[in-house]
């Protein structure tokens, strides 16, 4: 028996975990498509896409592409 992908599960109004990922949401600051960030792993990088309310996609150069949360400690804008 296949156990359901996280993409399937159905949206429950009533659910707790609504509200931690609403202030969760609201606590991550946007970075804009094109800001250099400096990443503590990766280095310098160019943000190229938004991904979701949530994370950022960062070409850190050589066609090294990584999608990093936005409230990453990780992750500075400059």
């Amino acid at each position: 028996m296949a156990t359901p992908r996280a993409g399937n599960r159905p949206y429950l109004p009533s659910s707790p975990f609504n509200a931690a990922r609403e202030a969760a949401d609201a606590l991550a600051v946007p970075i804009p498509v094109g800001a250099q960030v400096s990443h503590e792993r990766h280095g310098l990088g160019k943000v190229i896409a938004l991904d979701g309310a949530r994370a950022v996609l960062v070409d850190f150069g050589n066609g090294d592409v990584r999608r990093v949360a936005l409230d990453s400690s990780r992750l500075e804008r400059l």
